[in-house]
């Protein structure tokens, strides 16, 4: 019995390693969308493939033929759709859960395996990481129990995806809103929170919230240069 572990984003090395050690000759690592392919899981007779954070669609023929597990940031029904961490942290949110779901038709709606908390705290790349250990327990333990998923329960809210023009601080109207935009984009692979004049575009990372301030890294480039 074998298992895909199918991530679009770096930061899962270390737990795909240790799930890799925990069980030998057991997981392949995939990291590119046109590998998942009915041929390729055929050939590696994957039980269970799962999904930690992948940024493509998964085919029906996919999730048809194939137990596929995907991890969600967010205590669904509440919050499915596109950028869940981004769209927390927009409102306000400093808790979640993250949801284990088998993959269905309906976006981040099938049913769940199990959840576990997960602090909203530090930078996107902070809880990205922390994420990524909370989901490599949450693995093992679907492994070792397979637990039967339930249907959810509870009123749909449903997320859009974020742009990268909402990362512009104009939107924003207090310290910690502007510290909330910041940190949510402080993350490998994400438009960083930007204010722009008519000459430059402003973007800015590792913010710190202080008593009636903001302290954090700004890099500043010539919007002609762009």
């Amino acid at each position: 019995m074998r298992y895909v572990f199918a991530v679009s984003r770096d930061g899962y090395e270390a737990s795909f390693a240790r799930l890799k050690k925990r069980h030998p000759g057991r997981f392949v690592y995939m990291n590119k969308h046109n590998d998942l392919t009915v041929e390729n899981l055929r050939a590696i007779d994957a039980r269970y493939v799962f999904f930690p954070h992948w940024s493509y669609i998964i085919p029906a023929n996919i999730y048809e033929n194939f137990e596929c597990v995907i991890f969600h940031m967010t205590d669904v029904p509440f919050g499915r759709g596109g950028t869940p961490l981004q769209n927390l942290l927009a409102r306000g949110i400093e808790q979640t859960k993250i949801s284990a779901l088998r993959c269905t038709r309906i976006v981040d709606g099938g049913p769940v395996y199990l959840k576990s908390p997960l602090s909203l705290h530090g930078s996107a790349e902070e809880i990205y990481l922390r994420a990524a250990q909370i989901i490599e327990g949450m693995i093992t333990t679907i492994i070792r129990r397979r637990p039967a998923p339930q249907p959810q329960r509870g009123t749909v809210v449903t997320f859009k995806r974020r742009r990268p023009a909402d990362s512009n601080l104009t939107r924003v109207h207090s310290l910690e809103q502007v510290f909330n935009w910041i940190r949510m984009l402080d993350a490998e692979g994400y438009p960083k929170a930007f204010l722009e004049t008519a000459e430059f575009h402003l973007e800015f990372s590792r913010a710190s919230l202080k008593p009636g301030r903001i302290i954090a890294d700004v890099t500043i480039t010539e919007k002609r240069k762009r």
